[in-house]
């Protein structure tokens, strides 16, 4: 199966455009596609992103996809397993990684200060 990116060379990233709020996310919440896409009907594809949290944004639940998911927290914090009302959870510092097989349940997620991951997105190969 072949992989849906294209060649790209190093190049500087605009980082005040082409954000969007993803489906289901809170407006605090915008990625930037940097390569790639998600089929995830036919389960076939991969993406790189970036998301970025404002200040104060939290989840209220867990995410679960069908989908392998590799997160890198750039900067700022990120807090895991907060509750509904963003109370609790554990917070993470800048170059922690998860990696999460499909079915994973995981979140929901805060961050008081604002943060950047960087996150891989694809499907196993049939």
């Amino acid at each position: 199966m072949a992989i849906n990116k294209l060649h790209d060379e190093f190049h500087t990233l605009d980082m005040t455009a082409g954000w969007e709020v993803p489906e289901g996310y809170p407006s605090g919440i915008k990625q930037k596609v940097l390569s790639g896409a998600l089929d995830e009907p036919n389960r076939l594809g991969s993406r790189t992103r970036l998301l970025k949290f404002d200040a104060g944004t939290f989840t209220t639940k867990p995410f679960v996809h069908d989908y392998w998911e590799e997160v890198f927290l750039v900067s700022g914090d990120l807090t895991v397993g907060n509750d509904e009302a963003g109370k609790g959870g554990t917070p993470f510092q800048p170059f922690t990684y998860a990696c999460r097989p499909p079915g994973a349940f995981h979140g929901p997620f805060k961050s008081e200060a604002g943060c950047l991951l960087l996150e891989i997105h694809y499907f196993d190969p049939a």
